[in-house]
Parts: C-alpha cells; sequence; structure tokens
C-alpha cells in the first residue's frame, strides 16, 4: 500500500479522499491556491503546498507544479478526484515519466472513452446500442447541419472532448444551428481546449442511467448496481438515487452492457457507464473514466467504500470484492448542496458563512468542503457539500432526507436545500416517474411552492448566525489553534 498520497483537487471531493487515506494509514498532501489557505481540506491534510497561480482555478490545472510538489514531497501516488485532470491524458503521462501512481486508468483508456466520438465508435463496434449520431466530430457549421439532416431532428450538439453539461445545445430547427453551433463550440474550447462537436439524435424526456464499474490490474471486474440521475437542471445533476426504478430485465442488460465496455477496454480502477433509457430501451451516452461526485449513494446501498477500492487498485491489488458477494441492500439519495440564489436564475451566491451546522444521525452522511468562515467565490463551482440520506426502503430515505434538509443550516450566503425540498414533495419524485425533463418542465411552480411554504428555517438559520457571529471573537483563538494543526507550505 501507498505510504503517502497527494490529493489534486479541493472542496469536499479532496475532503471525502482524506478520509479514506486517514482510514487506511496512509499521509496526505494536498495543494491549494493563494485563497484558500484555511479550506477543510488544508487543514485536514498532513501537509499541504501552495501553487501560484493568478487565478485560484489555475492552481489545481498546473500539471508541471503539481507533479514537482509531489517528487519534492515524495508522495507515491496522486488522486485527481473529479473535474480538474481527473481526465487528462497529457497529465497521466507526465506522470507516467516519473515514479508515482495515478489512481485512475491508463491514458490511452481516458483518451478514447474521454472523447465522445471515439467513445461511440468502440462501443458500436461491441455491439452496445448508441443514440444515432455523427461519426467523426463536426468543426464546422456546414458539417453539423450536413450530420443533422442525416439524422432529424432534434439534435444534440456536444462538445467531443467535453462533460458536466458544458458545450451542450438541443436544436429543434436547422435555421437555429448555427447560433447553437457558435454558442457551444466556444463554450467546449474555453472548458476542454477543443471546440469540436458531435451530433446525436435528441431524445424526448429520457431517464439518465449510469452504471458504476471497477476492474483490476488481474482481469477482474465487477459493477455495484445503477444509478438514477435524472433530476438535472441545464444538464448538471442535483440529486441522485440509487437504485434505480427500473425492471431487472433491464436492470441486467445495463450491467452487461457497462461490463462488456470495461472490459473490452481494458478498463482500470473506477469508472462509470452512463445510459439514456427511453422505456425498455437503453442507449451508451458516455463514459466517465474517474470518481463520480454521486459515488455515495452507490457506497450507501452496497457498503462498499469505492475510494479505498480505487487506491488498493492503484497500488496492484486485485479487487477486494468479488460480484456474486456484492448485494443492493436499501436505499440512498444524495442532494448537491449549491451556493445559489434560486430565483435569481440560479446565479452563485458568493459571501461569508456566518453560521455552519450539518444535520446528523442514522442513516445520514455529510460529505462538506466547507465550513464556518469560508468564503465562498465565483472561483470555483458553487457545490459546497453533498448531503447523502440511506434508509431500509425509498420512503425512509424521502422522509430522512426532508428532515435532514430542513436541520441544515447555512448563514451568509443562499442555497438550494429549498429547493431541494420542493423536489422530494413533488408527485414525480414521490412515485419515481420522473425523467431528465422534470425540472425543466416544473421550475416555475416548484419555486413557487417555495415561496408557498409556511417554513421558517432560513429565518431560523440567519437567527443563529447572528448569535453565532456575536460571540465568534472569543472563540477565535481556540478555533484557529484546532484546525491549523498539520499544515505546511
Amino acid at each position: 500500500m501507498f505510504e503517502k498520497i497527494l490529493i489534486a483537487n479541493r472542496g469536499e471531493i479532496a475532503v471525502r479522499i482524506i478520509r479514506a487515506c486517514k482510514e487506511l494509514g496512509i499521509k496526505v498532501c494536498t495543494i491549494h491556491s493563494h485563497k484558500e489557505t484555511t479550506s477543510p481540506h488544508v487543514y485536514l491534510a498532513d501537509e499541504s503546498y501552495l501553487v501560484e497561480s493568478n487565478y485560484p482555478i489555475e492552481a489545481y490545472l498546473n500539471i508541471d507544479r503539481i507533479i514537482e510538489v509531489a517528487e519534492k514531497n515524495e508522495v507515491d501516488a496522486i488522486h485527481p478526484g473529479y473535474g480538474f485532470l481527473s481526465e487528462n491524458a497529457e497529465f497521466i503521462n507526465a506522470l507516467s515519466k516519473t515514479s508515482i501512481t495515478f489512481i485512475g486508468p491508463d491514458a490511452g483508456t481516458v483518451e478514447m472513452m474521454g472523447n465522445k466520438v471515439e467513445a461511440r465508435k468502440f462501443v458500436q463496434s461491441i455491439d452496445v446500442p448508441v443514440i444515432p449520431g455523427s461519426v467523426l466530430p463536426c468543426r464546422t457549421v456546414e458539417e453539423v447541419i450536413e450530420e443533422s439532416r442525416s439524422i432529424g431532428y432534434p439534435v444534440m450538439l456536444k462538445a467531443s472532448a467535453g462533460g458536466g453539461g458544458k458545450g451542450m445545445r438541443v436544436v429543434y430547427r436547422e435555421q437555429e444551428i448555427e447560433r447553437a453551433f457558435v454558442q457551444a463550440s466556444e463554450e467546449a474550447q474555453n472548458a476542454f481546449g477543443d471546440g469540436s462537436m458531435y451530433v446525436e439524435k435528441f431524445l424526448e424526456s429520457p431517464r439518465h442511467i449510469e452504471v458504476q464499474v471497477i476492474g483490476d490490474h488481474h482481469g477482474s471486474y465487477v459493477h455495484l448496481f445503477e444509478r438514477e440521475c435524472s433530476v438535472q437542471r441545464r444538464h448538471q445533476k442535483i440529486i441522485e438515487e440509487a437504485p434505480a426504478n427500473l425492471n431487472s430485465d433491464l436492470k441486467n442488460e445495463i450491467y452487461n452492457a457497462g461490463i462488456s465496455i470495461a472490459k473490452s477496454c481494458g478498463y482500470k480502477n473506477a469508472g462509470t457507464i452512463e445510459f439514456l433509457v427511453q422505456g425498455d430501451d437503453f442507449y451508451f451516452l458516455e463514459a466517465n473514466t474517474r470518481l463520480q461526485v454521486e459515488h455515495p449513494v452507490t457506497e450507501g446501498i452496497t457498503g462498499i467504500d469505492i475510494v479505498k477500492e480505487q487506491i488498493s487498485i492503484a497500488s496492484g491489488a486485485m479487487l477486494s470484492i468479488k460480484q456474486d458477494d456484492i448485494t443492493c441492500t436499501g436505499h440512498s439519495i444524495e442532494c448537491r448542496i449549491n451556493s445559489e440564489d434560486p430565483f435569481n436564475s440560479f446565479f452563485p451566491s458568493i459571501g461569508r458563512i456566518t453560521y455552519y451546522s450539518i444535520p446528523a444521525g442514522n442513516g445520514i452522511r455529510v460529505d462538506s468542503g466547507v465550513k464556518q468562515d469560508s468564503k465562498i467565490s465565483t472561483d470555483f463551482d458553487p457545490l459546497m457539500a453533498k448531503l447523502i440520506c440511506t434508509g431500509n426502503t425509498r420512503d425512509e430515505a424521502i422522509e430522512r432526507m426532508k428532515i435532514a434538509l430542513k436541520t441544515y443550516r447555512i448563514s451568509g450566503v443562499l442555497t438550494n436545500i429549498p429547493f431541494h425540498l420542493q423536489i422530494l414533495n413533488s408527485n414525480e419524485f414521490s412515485n419515481a416517474t420522473y425523467n431528465i425533463d422534470f425540472i425543466g418542465e416544473n421550475v416555475i411552480s416548484l419555486l413557487d411552492n417555495i415561496q408557498n411554504d409556511d417554513s421558517q428555517s432560513s429565518k431560523i438559520a440567519a437567527v443563529l448566525g447572528a448569535f453565532q457571529k456575536s460571540s465568534e471573537e472569543s472563540l477565535k483563538v481556540i478555533r484557529h489553534s484546532n484546525t491549523m494543526w498539520g499544515r505546511n507550505g
């Protein structure tokens, strides 16, 4: 097993990986930008080092500096988390020239499966169904129009090298193509350094289902069942749950397709194979060659620590689990807690967290990357924390989540917690009949329900925040000394 791991990430996922490393007895090294010297992922690590940058986000994209820090501090491996360099083949190739192990798949797999066009071609070659679409990347408006005419409207434009909802546009008529292409291509170029698009048939109101797969270096592969990820706003997931409300035959077909893809491309470590489901038909969507934001719901129904498995596999060990030993027990739901204003087009809410109190209790888990006094800015994604509730049944998990959301206290910034509550209270969510269009079709009524809700939770949080502020000066020295342990650099 590794002795020291560097986490090339921040926020809640860095804290999550730190916890797994500590439980395995592994020392942890993190990096940080100049604005994050008191962030949780800094003071919870054994060591943390500043990466100079003009903008905070650049600290986590500086390949040369990250590797320099890792080598200087005798790190055995680097865990990339998700986002940033987690699916960057250049970074993985650079690490392969050192003695440092990348905790994830090899560069070839990332390069192939991370490119949507190449992934589609590969998956088609092994007879897994894919949505009709372009075979080659489109780099001009004329190429997009030609492909769209061949496929038939409506179509979806997607960034060839993209993910996370960036560089995507739905087009219903040919007259919309040019504007959509320019917008999506520019967005993709800025986000991924590649403005090429591919075109696929747009499915009306499908569901987004994904399968967690894990493979080791000894030829063993397992799936950890499926996740339902259809509660989305502008292609960004908001709430995920496991398992999904699908018939057992369809589930088994999707599991087999996920394992087939993983085996055929020689996948190593944890990854996710994503599908769109419409009725009894399913289609390959994309592969995420990394840890997913929503991995905790899978851990909730299987009891398997996916991050520990990642670390173990990267060190050369065999999978600690066999398919027949993995069981699905209970139900788990995750809500992404974002700093945003639901009544202002979900625009990011910035400021200092003046009061922060997380829910606790049986079946409640909070993966948080912030604390009281944390400053929230637009430098990074608005995700502050993830609230995960697990119960014996779906109904129990939903009720547990509602209680947990009502007792989550955050003051100083606005959050999407009230929006989560309205989603959970909806008939579509209660009956598990929603699809990826649910938020888009119901956002106005959901927001109206927030305004009509008699809940005083936000007012209570504000009062508690004011009370806390009055006494925080007397606690400042004590809190500072307790939270700065183990930080260098």
